[in-house]
């Protein structure tokens, strides 16, 4: 076990960001540097449902926030599960290892025993590939881990006592691998069932096949089968035409997020429905000029940033906002939900003059989303992910959020990498 220095709160201003602006270009993706393969940016596109100023003539003010490192010295730090003791499980993707972070101890203690050692054996780091996505059943308490393997991704599965992890089951596997567009997101639904975001492994046309697990949202059962109520009965695939699919959550009503790496232009936060095509490798973002658009037999994303701003990797989903970590933005994104569901329906103000909290009105209607604002630009460095300390709770709360600096493509500073808790108010 390892003991941190004494934690530092630190207090950030925070600014909202610019998104959505016309003519705006971003750089190549983050999550596969340079693309061979480049795409003109020169289109002004409507502001997407949720965000733009049909959506928030008047915004919501962004928060102020304390910030306060909880652990550090982590090696390029990936998924991050809260488990039910108010412990914190992280996957380190490099190290090929788990970790149990104590947030009130400020240790770090090294996860053991048979499912540990079979994880830093068969884990094959390359590029964006190793040990990623964590996530704990909430029926079973077994863990589920994503990892890269020499052949494929695959998921495994096993119960946790404390820090010792036994045996490992193999839930999924032949999952396409790729140091690049890589995949790796792990998430229980209120359904009960896991969703699985995988990448396209640098071929963009199998997100379109089927057939193939390669960039799609999977949804299985704890046994690893299709989940029942799956578009295709057979088939574990609950969404297709995606690149690079790493963060999944859902509000208070069910509805179900995921964001998703652009390529040369627009990164996305997408509303996910069922057997829904996202469009690639035709469409990013809202569709570039000259070339097919989103929403022409595809789903259009809720929100969309230039990569440069954005480059979302772990995703959150409080009862006031959904929240993306950004690593070549260097920011945490906050996308609130707006005004009421009836105002959005009747074409009217979405925010309204004071905008409400909470995904759901009281009469049951589902809100819409509002302005996203950027909070902690450049404050931390790269962000890969972010959880709600309580889950199901309020930004009240605070967020659990790490940073990502010592992935190879970041400027690691005295610490990095850490986790830290984001504080509102």
């Amino acid at each position: 076990m390892r003991r941190h220095p004494s934690r530092r709160p630190v207090v950030v201003v925070l600014l909202v960001g610019l998104v959505l602006l016309p003519g705006a270009c971003g750089g190549p993706g983050d999550d596969d540097g340079p693309d061979p393969s480049t795409r003109s940016s020169s289109v002004e596109p409507e502001p997407p449902r949720g965000t733009g100023p049909e959506a928030s003539a008047s915004p919501a003010a962004t928060p102020e926030v304390s910030v306060e490192t909880v652990v550090d010295g982590l090696d390029v730090p990936w998924g991050l599960a809260p488990l039910p003791d108010g412990t914190l499980l992280i996957s380190l993707r490099d190290e090929a290892r788990l970790v149990v972070v104590d947030p009130d101890a400020g240790t770090t203690t090294d996860v053991t025993g048979p499912g540990a050692d079979a994880l830093a054996a068969q884990t094959t780091p390359d590029g964006e590939g190793g040990l990623l996505g964590v996530a704990r059943d909430p029926g079973s308490g077994d863990v589920f881990v994503y990892r890269t393997g020499a052949d494929d991704n695959a998921v495994l599965r096993g119960a946790l006592d404390g820090t010792v992890l036994g045996g490992l089951t193999t839930v999924l596997d032949g999952i396409p691998r790729a140091g690049h567009h890589d995949g790796g997101g792990l998430a229980f639904g209120p359904d009960g069932f896991l969703y699985v975001g995988t990448g396209d492994a640098g071929d963009g046309e199998a997100s379109q096949d089927r057939a193939s697990l390669a960039g799609k949202i999977l949804r299985v059962t704890t046994d690893g089968d299709p989940a029942p109520g799956n578009p295709d009965p057979g088939s574990p695939v609950w969404t297709f035409g995606h690149r690079n699919v790493q963060g999944l959550g859902w509000d208070a009503s069910g509805r179900m997020f995921a964001s998703e790496f652009g390529q040369n232009t627009w990164d996305e936060l997408n509303e996910i429905e069922p057997g829904g095509d996202y469009g690639w490798p035709d469409v990013e973002g809202p569709g570039l000029e000259g070339q097919p658009q989103a929403g022409d037999g595809t789903v259009a994303p809720v929100a969309w940033w230039p990569t440069s701003d954005a480059s979302p990797s772990g995703l959150a989903v409080t009862d006031d906002a959904v929240y993306l970590a950004g690593l070549r933005g260097e920011r945490l994104w906050r996308v609130p939900f707006g005004g009421t569901a009836s105002a959005a329906d009747e074409g009217g103000d979405e925010a309204g003059p004071s905008p409400s909290k909470d995904a759901v009105d009281p009469d049951g209607s589902v809100r819409p989303l509002g302005e996203p604002q950027a909070l902690l630009a450049g404050e931390l460095g790269r962000l890969r992910n972010v959880a709600p300390v309580e889950p199901g709770g309020g930004d009240a709360d605070g967020l659990w959020v790490l940073t990502n600096n010592t992935d190879g493509r970041g400027s690691p500073r005295d610490g990095d990498d850490r986790l830290v808790r984001v504080t509102f108010g």
